[in-house]
Formats: structure tokens, sequence, C-alpha cells
């Protein structure tokens, strides 16, 4: 995991790397939560993993029956042999007591490896859509319809990119989408096989003692390279009235999720459709936090407000059967999290978006974006924020 020493208020590594596991979680979505929150009990120690988005289905009466290219389990988490955390200039090691002999071998492998991990796959992937253009105007249209029906008021609604029979080199093409994107939440996790390649700018939910900060993101403007075009641009998603709707709404779902697990009068809009600045994009990002009991347990406050609102909708359950309806992939890992727990019980995940997910057996490399779309949406307008969103991953795979 690397926050690319990007300036945020709530960071607390510069770097960490989990190696290997000691003891580990996996399974389906059946009573996920459940497990996870035994394992995390029993263990008390720094877990590190991920929660797919079709966890929904353990939380509310749902279903993901779209197709799957990639095959993640629906969630897993692992006790690492061997851990580092990079902050400012000190790096701090812990290794369990089986592997300690090791740590001074690792020291010096580490010292003598080549940070140029290689040239990058000249050998261009052929990216295919898995909803071509005319059928996402015609998606976004009953969307719409549903809005203006009353069903729901937002939908954050995603299309697939994806490529078969391809080989990707997964370290050089995670490091050249690290390069270009140099977001704060950015992650390299492999799996045995399986690989999400995570470019994220966007936390999902932090734990900080019996503070819970989350931090959604619902608002996209493309940069520029002419510095003045790019502040107008800026400007112009600061004061854009449909962004800010999207993102208002979202943190009032936020704030009805945090109540769930929330210390009366605590729920606390820090800050609101704030502009940050990424190399790729400007983001309208809020800032929700709440007070827990000290008794709360880590997991239910998770479990309470997944998935995240900024990648379903409002009213939430409504939104998410609206997007299994209309979208044509199991989403999985992708709009999911990834993060870890500490020993104390404090954790911190991202959401996982603008990221690269790879089945090396099957040779399966996909990539999903979406947007929220609202009564005020326009479908060419929606597409077009799709493209800027993809551009990075496009980038690195088609050079």
């Amino acid at each position: 995991m690397d926050s690319n020493t990007y300036n945020q208020k709530y960071s607390s590594y510069d770097a960490v790397l989990a190696v290997d596991a000691f003891t580990s979680i996996q399974t389906d979505y059946h009573d996920a939560f459940g497990r996870l929150k035994e394992y995390q009990s029993t263990t008390k120690d720094w877990l590190f993993g991920y929660l797919s988005y079709d966890l929904k289905n353990d939380v509310e009466d749902l279903q993901s029956n779209n197709f799957d290219g990639l095959q993640f389990p629906e969630l897993c988490f692992f006790q690492p042999k061997k851990l580092f955390f990079l902050k400012e200039n000190r790096l701090e090691v812990h290794y369990l007591n089986l592997v300690d002999d090791e740590r001074e071998k690792d020291i010096q492998d580490i010292k003598s490896t080549d940070l140029e991990i290689g040239n990058y796959p000249s050998k261009p992937i052929k990216i295919k859509l898995r909803i071509h253009k005319d059928e996402y105007f015609s998606k976004v249209e009953t969307m719409l319809a549903h809005i203006h029906r009353g069903d729901i008021y937002e939908a954050n609604f995603c299309q697939e990119f994806y490529a078969e029979t391809s080989k990707i080199n997964p370290l050089t093409t995670y490091q050249k989408l690290n390069d270009i994107s140099q977001p704060p939440f950015a992650t390299f996790l492999k799996l045995q096989d399986k690989y999400l390649l995570s470019a994220s700018p966007e936390r999902y939910l932090k734990k900080q003692g019996n503070k819970i900060i989350s931090q959604p993101i619902k608002g996209t403007a493309r940069r520029s390279i002419d510095s003045n075009e790019d502040d107008n641009l800026r400007e112009a998603l600061s004061k854009n009235e449909k962004e800010r709707s999207e993102n208002i709404m979202i943190v009032d779902l936020v704030r009805n999720d945090l109540s769930k697990t929330a210390t009366k009068g605590s729920v606390q809009v820090e800050e609101l459709c704030k502009v940050y600045t990424f190399p790729q994009v400007h983001q309208m990002i809020s800032t929700i936090s709440s007070e827990i009991e000290v008794d709360t347990h880590p997991v239910d406050v998770i479990k309470s407000t997944f998935p995240m609102g900024s990648m379903t909708g409002a009213p939430k359950v409504s939104a998410m059967k609206i997007i299994e309806e209309l979208e044509e992939t199991k989403r999985g890992l992708y709009s999911g999290a990834v993060g870890y727990f500490a020993p104390n019980g404090d954790f911190d995940f991202n959401v996982v978006i603008r990221s690269i997910l790879y089945n090396e057996t099957n040779q399966y490399v996909s990539y999903s974006v979406g947007g929220a779309i609202t009564a005020k949406s326009d479908p060419l307008s929606e597409y077009e924020e799709c493209l800027v969103k993809a551009k990075a991953m496009r980038e690195v795979l088609e050079n």
C-alpha cells in the first residue's frame, strides 16, 4: 500500500508492505462479516485483506448473478509473517517469531534489489467493452426512468473494459499505473494467481481510536496541461450544481450509515464538497466523521456502512437492486475495499476504483469505471466522465 506522500489529514503511514500468510480466511458472502469478526477477535494482530462489493449479499437480501471473468474470493484476509511500515524517513519492521531469523537476509536482499523493475510490456493489450456506447445510453435512460418514478434518487452505474487471452506483467503494470496517477490509496495485491493493481484516490472508512472517518468522492473533472484552463476546470467543478448535488446526496447517506454505530450527536461533516487535485483528475471529496463507544466492534462498524455509499446510491438497497439489473459484470473486488486491521482494532480501507484486476491463469484483464446517475444526468456527459476515469488504465494497458 502506497500513499505516494499525498498530503492528507488522516494519514497513518507513507507505505506499508505485508508479506506471506501465517493464518488467513477466505470465504464467499455467506456470514462473511460474522466470520471476519470471529477471525479478527481471536487473532488480535495485524490483518490485511479485502472486502468484495458482493458482500452486500450478506448485509441485505440481494444477489450477484452477472458474469465474473476474474473469480476472486468474495472476502480474503491474512495475518502476515512480515510487515514493513514506512513513515517519512523511518522504516519499522515487524516479523513473527517463526521467521525472525530471516530479517537480516531480507534487509540485505532489499538493499541489493534493482529498483528498476524492468521494461513495461511492449505488446499492447486489446481492450473490449462489455457495454457498448449505444447500450450504455439506453441503460442510463432506464436508470433515469427509475429516478423520475421515485425508485431512487442516485445510483452509481459501472461498466467493464476487459481483455481475454492476455498476459501482463503485474508488477511493472502496477508501477506504471501508480507513476501516472500517484494516488493516496494505491495498492498492489497478489493472491496466488490473482492480482489487484489499484490507483485509488478514495478512502472508504478509517477507525482511529473511537473516531470513524469516511471520505466519499463524488464529482470529477479532467485536468489540463494549460495552467489557466486547469484552474478554470477546478473552479467549475467546485461550483457545478449537479456534481455538488451528487456529493451531498452521498454525504447524507454516509451520515445515516455512520449514525448506526455512532454515539448520540457525534456525526459531523468536517469538509463538504472540497475539490482535491490529482495528476489525472480533479475530485470533489467530503469528509464525515463520528465517534463510537469503546466496546463497539470494528467489524460491526464496517458491516453497518457496507458497501460504501459512493459506489451504490440512495436509497442504498433500491440502488443496489437496480445496479444488479442494469450492469453486465459482477463487480467482485471492484468497488469493494482493500485495507488492514491493526492489533488494537483500528482499521483503514480504500475504495477499489481506478484499478486493473488480473487473473493470470485465465489470462483475463479487467478494469471498470462508473459514475453517479442523478435526475440531472446527461448520458453523453456520463459516458465522457467514464472515459476520463478510464484514461490511466487504458494508457497503461494499450500503450
